[in-house]
């Protein structure tokens, strides 16, 4: 009995040791062949590290590498709620305290941070990131939370993208979110060239996760972004920033938009819009929109230099050809009025037409000469109704209407920027054309690409022509009108002393979305280049519905002090000489002379010199030197002109006799003796409200009364910028697929 239990006992403990053993072979075969996949990556997650290896941006740079956007160290603010373990005592006890120190760095309430801290704590987190003011601060803030010394709150490194000069050249660079995502502008439309490609690498360790000797597996180096180097010259940008930020404070308007172009390569040197952003507080943004490329309008009479090149190109156009201005009859329904409420100015030559910037003559060249069909190919040849392919997100292609849908009373007014809608890039492009000799050039804005690296040039963009548009004859022909029109016409107030500048003014009414033109609502334009024929810089100002006090002076006011201040500073910055003989002499007159140096000198010893030189000298002040004097020394003028020569001592000054003098010469002077003026009419002064030779009062406004030499019966009329045909009793329609408003902020 014993032996027999002996041996029940030894075979049933004999056979659990064998159950043991199979199921235990079984648990073997089942790791190691089933499972077997799981339990090596939880055997390589202790000896091996895989890392990600994030690439910097590349840069972005003007085309001298001045830095405009760029890639450096943040933080973002961390606060842990628990400890790790049992010997941790940094981490956050007091959520009030804390949020009450940190608040005031972070830009955030306090009420919100400690609520933000004591949420997550009651969710059962072990840290929560404070943002959003929290997330990827600077180093200067970062510096600020590490010297509260605050218990658990912990600085993450991580990287941000970081525009130095704030809102400049905003709508052209673009930006990116804190999460890293190119948003809009240059930014995002090469996103891909500057984000880089991501590395990675694999070491295996010890079971303390100590790097083991020769452990590296694996290695993928990461490749950081390519740097981009725009056409855009940091001076000159600021010169239009500048400019804008001054004309914005002066005056409220819809939007404003400059473009600076070098007319013989087609690059960008500088393009802006008000209203504008700041790309490093990108979360409030709401004017994002870069008028310069996506806003279509009508341009209205800048829009005739068109016109005028297809006509002389065509043989069609002689400059003493003679016209009667006024009204313009030849189409059938209403008919086409000069901008002066169809007055005209009689019997004028067709120079004396653009100068006014008569619609009638264009009329008569677009409508009537060339014709709808040979118009519209040159509409096509010059650009307009097709993208430039400039390089920057978002630009419209502004369509041309069919052809075949043109009425005659449309041809007659796209001829004079009517009816027709552009954007300001394709002007830009257009004109420069005119302003290089004839050829169409594709605007650019990527100068070039390079490795940031190595510094290997990646990517290089030239100088594109697209197509020869109108001869070089006709191109210099058409520049020698547009200084003409500076000089003696309506574009005068954007002359510059010592260069010649060519261009036209514009003024187009906004069209409503009713397809009706809006009375009273204007957008107002200027393009020009200098100097005329070696042009350096071609510069393109629109200004969207301002509020000016006197709508009879249009957007001069608004426009000119822009185009003016950024034309003469980006030449004086690339050291382009002055002319000092391009004051403009009239046809048949004698030779001019040229101005002495005077100052320093004594006033006998002044007047002296300038009678020797066939000139007549007014000295203003009792002063023993001379320390100003106009014209300048050196500058062009016509014999027994008078040089105003002021001294040392200036207690008064007596006020010139103007008479016989253009708007122009008296700027200049008014300008140079600090009087202000009140201009009435146009052509040479016939009298003046203070009497020559009487004390000027600086509170006093001077009134010049002007006539043209041609009419001296003409009534005296305020002058406008030039314009546009203002519908009264009907009003044009304008040429569109659909009723839009077709103002610049479109």
């Amino acid at each position: 009995m014993t032996e027999r239990r002996i041996k029940l006992r030894t075979m049933f403990l004999g056979g659990i040791f064998t159950f043991l053993f199979f199921l235990l072979m079984f648990r073997l075969f089942y790791i190691q062949t089933v499972n077997a996949d799981l339990w090596v990556q939880s055997a390589q997650a202790q000896w091996e590290r895989n890392d990600t290896l994030h690439p910097k941006r590349g840069t972005i740079y003007d085309r001298n590498g001045e830095v405009l956007a760029f890639t450096s160290k943040a933080y973002t603010v961390i606060a842990k709620l628990k400890p790790w373990d049992k010997s941790d005592t940094h981490y956050v006890t007091n959520a009030l305290e804390t949020a009450q120190k940190l608040a005031p760095i972070l830009g955030m309430p306090v009420e919100r941070v400690a609520r933000l801290i004591e949420d997550s704590r009651e969710a059962g987190r072990t840290q929560v990131e404070l943002r959003p003011g929290g997330w990827k601060i600077d180093e200067d803030r970062a510096k600020l939370v590490l010297e509260l010394n605050l218990p658990g709150i912990i600085l993450y490194p991580e990287s941000k993208r970081y525009y130095p000069n704030d809102a400049f050249a905003s709508h052209v660079i673009g930006y990116t979110d804190l999460d890293g995502q190119a948003i809009m502008g240059i930014e995002k439309l090469f996103n891909e060239q500057l984000q880089g490609q991501e590395g990675s690498y694999k070491v295996l360790k010890d079971r303390k996760g100590f790097k083991l000797p020769d452990g590296m597996e694996s290695f993928k180096p990461v490749q950081n972004g390519n740097n981009i180097y725009l056409t855009i010259d940091y001076q000159i940008q600021n010169y239009v920033e500048d400019a804008l930020n001054k004309i914005s404070q002066q005056y409220k308007s819809k939007g404003i938009s400059v473009i600076v172009a070098d007319p013989k390569t087609g690059e960008i040197l500088a393009m802006a819009n008000r209203p504008q952003f700041n790309p490093n507080q990108y979360q409030n943004i709401t004017n994002w929109t870069n008028f310069a490329i996506t806003s279509t309008y009508e341009p209205g009479s800048t829009f005739k230099i068109v016109t005028l090149a297809a006509a002389i190109e065509e043989g069609l156009y002689r400059n003493d050809e003679t016209y009667l201005s006024g009204t313009y009859r030849k189409i059938p329904g209403p008919p086409i009025r000069d901008h002066n409420a169809g007055r005209g100015w009689g019997t004028i030559s067709f120079q004396r037409g653009v100068q006014e910037s008569s619609n009638v003559l264009f009329a008569i060249l677009g409508y009537e000469r060339l014709g709808k069909d040979k118009f519209y190919d040159y509409l096509e040849k010059f650009g307009f109704g097709q993208r430039t392919g400039i390089g920057l997100p978002g630009e419209s292609a502004a369509v041309l209407k069919d052809k075949s849908r043109l009425y005659p009373r449309d041809v007659a007014s796209m001829t004079f920027g009517q009816g027709v809608v552009v954007t300001s890039i394709q002007q830009v492009a257009a004109v420069s054309a005119i302003a290089n000799g004839g050829e169409l050039l594709k605007p650019y804005i990527i100068k070039e690409i390079r490795d940031s690296h190595t510094g290997q040039v990646l990517q290089k963009h030239d100088k594109e022509v697209v197509r020869r548009v109108v001869s070089e004859k006709t191109a210099q022909e058409v520049r020698d009108i547009l200084e003409t029109v500076v000089t003696d016409g309506t574009g005068k107030y954007y002359y510059l002393d010592g260069y010649h500048v060519a261009g036209k003014t514009g003024t187009a009414q906004v069209v409503g979305q009713d397809g009706n033109y809006r009375a009273n609502r204007y957008i107002y334009s200027f393009i020009g280049f200098a100097p005329k024929d070696d042009p350096k810089f071609l510069v393109y100002v629109v200004v969207d519905q301002p509020e000016i006090p006197d709508a009879n002076f249009g957007g001069r006011d608004v426009a000119s002090p822009i185009f003016r201040h950024v034309m003469q500073n980006s030449l004086q910055y690339m050291k382009v000489s002055p002319d000092l003989n391009s004051t403009p002499v009239t046809v048949g007159k004698a030779k001019s002379l040229t101005v002495p140096h005077l100052i320093g000198q004594t006033p006998a010893a002044a007047k002296d010199l300038l009678k020797e030189n066939s000139l007549k000298g007014k000295v203003l002040g009792t002063g023993s030197k001379i320390v100003k004097q106009y014209p300048a020394g050196r500058a062009g003028i016509m014999p027994e002109s008078t040089v105003y020569l002021i001294t040392d001592v200036l207690e008064e000054i007596p006020v010139p006799d103007f008479t016989g003098m253009t708007l122009r010469e008296v700027l200049e002077l008014c300008n140079f003796l600090g009087i202000k003026i009140d201009p009435k009419g146009r052509g040479y002064v016939v009298n003046q409200s203070i009497l020559p030779e009487t004390l000027y009062s600086p509170e006093a406004t001077l009134i010049l009364y002007l006539k043209p030499n041609s009419r001296t019966e003409e009534e005296i009329e305020p002058e406008p910028d030039e314009a546009v045909e203002e519908g009264t009793e009907e009003t044009p329609q304008p040429v569109q697929e659909e009723p839009a408003e077709s103002s610049f902020l479109n």
